[in-house]
């Protein structure tokens, strides 16, 4: 996919989420939006040089508009991981800039590097320099008692000048001292309007906003300020929301009617995955939230819960727990919980 596709994708993705975002993920999301842009999980630097590479950075061709996303902090690897990345098909790679892991902070990756604006800038400049794909990075507004007017600005000024396509901006600090990475998804408060004075101070660099964001519909009033959203664990845990966003974000037709369509469809990569040898549990983890208000929702998971987990567990699985939704399934899920 060309750049200028994979920016116009951009308007909406799907955030990076450890333990989420694995292609199985990806290939269901991709049945749900056509037009938004996926990312992988985060991979190390370490990982992509040194690990197995066909497992880690695979990928099933309909992912495209896909976007690798980096851990790491050295230039030279940062590079190089890149070229790889590249040479893979990723339509665009991202620096995660953002996450609080202890891990990560021991790596000297993911948020510290708030903390390190003119080395995340040499970190983009040695990516773009190997690749002609385009080059991103994903940060926080700030990190522990950082100003998060000083420490975006500083982060900003750094990427821009070295070339950073856009940026994404998750929209909350992140305190490496004191909190979980758990507690730092929710308890940072959120400062929308600390991203939106970004983007009006740099009119001509693609940003895009995350953190929180729980509906299309919460897209929409975003996107009356920035250039993209980013939709994470909404979209993980409710994937039927994704159903909208080609039609309200895109002016598309929808991939399908409803979820039941859309889990039908999945079913061939499902009998596929399984023919290689994959568990079924990999994938239909993924799928738990699509009936989430649909009558019959719990014993649809109830089902896939006690069954897909067995050794011989096959795609008749997931048409049994089919079988628990009555009919209204095939229409759109409404908000309440099942």
């Amino acid at each position: 996919m060309n750049p200028a596709a994979t920016m116009a994708a951009r308007r909406f993705s799907v955030a990076p989420m450890m333990d989420w975002t694995d292609r199985h993920c990806r290939s269901f999301h991709r049945l749900l939006t056509r037009h938004s842009l996926l990312y992988t999980e985060m991979i190390t630097t370490g990982a992509v040089l040194h690990g197995d590479r066909r497992r880690l950075l695979r990928f099933d061709p309909d992912e495209h508009p896909v976007a690798l996303q980096l851990g790491g902090s050295d230039p030279r690897d940062l590079a190089e991981s890149a070229r790889i990345a590249q040479d893979f098909g990723y339509d665009e790679v991202n620096l995660n800039v953002g996450c609080p892991s202890d891990r990560v902070q021991d790596g000297r990756f993911g948020a510290c590097l708030m903390a390190e604006p003119r080395l995340v800038g040499d970190c983009v400049a040695a990516m773009k320099r190997a690749v002609s794909i385009p080059v991103t990075v994903k940060c926080r507004i700030g990190i522990d008692d950082q100003d998060p007017e000083v420490a975006l600005d500083a982060i900003t000024t750094a990427v821009k000048d070295a070339g950073v396509d856009a940026l994404i901006v998750h929209a909350r600090k992140a305190w490496l001292k004191g909190l979980s990475p758990r507690e730092n998804r929710d308890v940072p408060p959120l400062d929308y309007d600390r991203v939106y004075r970004l983007k009006a101070a740099h009119p001509h660099l693609h940003i895009s906003i995350n953190g929180g964001i729980g509906s299309v519909e919460a897209a929409q009033a975003h996107l009356q300020h920035v250039d993209g959203v980013m939709m994470g664990r909404a979209a993980y845990q409710e994937p039927w929301r994704l159903l909208a966003v080609d039609p309200q974000l895109f002016g598309a037709v929808p991939s399908f009617a409803g979820p039941r369509q859309a889990l039908e469809a999945f079913f061939p990569y499902v009998e596929r995955e399984l023919a290689e040898g994959t568990r079924l549990h990999a994938m239909t983890r993924h799928v738990l939230g699509l009936f989430r208000s649909v009558p019959g929702a719990r014993a649809f998971r109830r089902h896939i819960a006690v069954h897909a987990v067995k050794p011989d567990a096959g795609i008749a699985v997931l048409r049994d727990a089919l079988a628990h939704l009555v009919d209204t399934a095939a229409s759109m899920p409404h908000t309440a919980a099942a």
